[in-house]
């Protein structure tokens, strides 16, 4: 299928599929934005499932697509998977570039509402608007079984996604994710430029407070989200049993599980993708 409005800047031949990269001029975000998106062999004949991937700090689109292994699945189990960058780049923001855990490379998939962000820094809107579209307009993605999932700050930007776009997505799971952004450090910091001093605004776009006024579509299995024990960042920034707490409160279902010895790395999450895919394909069975 020829993409249209897109760029090609990269294309490996990977298992029955191909890996691409492309970039595209983004209104939402005001700059050219780059994402990887693999297509198996099967979506030349055949709508297939879209599963859309959203990466953690510092990284760009290829942080996913060189470690995680995601084509061999993404192959075997026929999904298109599509990977965004995690910030507008280029926008010479002052400011945006001088910390690894704020700007580019770090845009929290929150749209700001406060100068000088609220103009560039719009991924929520990016990732659930124009990228969703894009990326549906382009590939042969089958629209009834969409699913998201992500890492730390990604696995924050899945669930919002989730909670805060209710039938959008029918399947939601993360690896390790920030689950209270507005209650820990790096989201204080980001939230605070982004939105100012309107708690009511960081509430928005955080995991745990979402969940509790949550009223769509509840995924047929509890959410699947994987933590590793040896991981430094699980008792300063991401606080899983708080997301689990407020979802218990409300008798929503989630299922997180902690694994012995594993860290926050992608040696981590290349362990356990699989168990993801596998998670989303169970969801898909139930759409009719």
């Amino acid at each position: 299928m020829a993409a249209t409005g897109l760029t090609r800047e990269q294309s490996f031949k990977a298992f029955d599929g191909y890996q691409y990269v492309y970039n595209h001029e983004s209104e939402t975000v005001g700059c050219k934005m780059k994402f990887g998106v693999y297509v198996p062999q099967k979506a030349e004949k055949e709508k297939v499932p879209l599963l859309i991937f959203l990466s953690g700090l510092t990284c760009t689109e290829q942080n996913f697509i060189t470690k995680s292994g995601v084509q061999r699945l993404a192959s075997e189990y026929g999904f298109i998977v599509a990977n965004p960058d995690t910030s507008p780049r280029g926008c010479k923001i002052e400011g945006d570039s001088e910390n690894w855990d704020f700007g580019e490379g770090a845009g929290y998939y929150v749209d700001a509402t406060e100068n000088p962000w609220s103009k560039n820094y719009r991924m929520f809107s990016y990732v659930n608007d124009e990228f969703y579209q894009l990326i549906i307009k382009n590939f042969n993605v089958d629209v009834n079984r969409i699913g998201i999932f992500g890492h730390s700050m990604g696995g924050h930007g899945a669930l919002i996604s989730y909670f805060k776009r209710p039938g959008q997505y029918k399947s939601v799971s993360a690896f390790a994710p920030i689950t209270n952004a507005s209650k820990v450090e790096w989201g204080i910091k980001a939230f605070t430029k982004f939105f100012g001093q309107d708690e009511l605004l960081w509430k928005q776009y955080d995991a745990t407070e979402l969940v509790a006024s949550y009223h769509g579509p509840k995924t047929h299995a509890p959410i699947l989200i994987d933590q590793g024990s040896d991981d430094s960042f699980r008792n300063k920034y991401l606080f899983p049993e708080r997301l689990i707490d407020a979802a218990k409160k409300v008798s929503f279902p989630i299922e997180c599980r902690e694994h012995e010895g594993y860290d926050h790395s992608y040696y981590f999450i290349m362990t356990f993708i699989e168990d993801h895919f596998k998670y989303h394909k169970k969801e898909f069975e139930h759409i009719k």
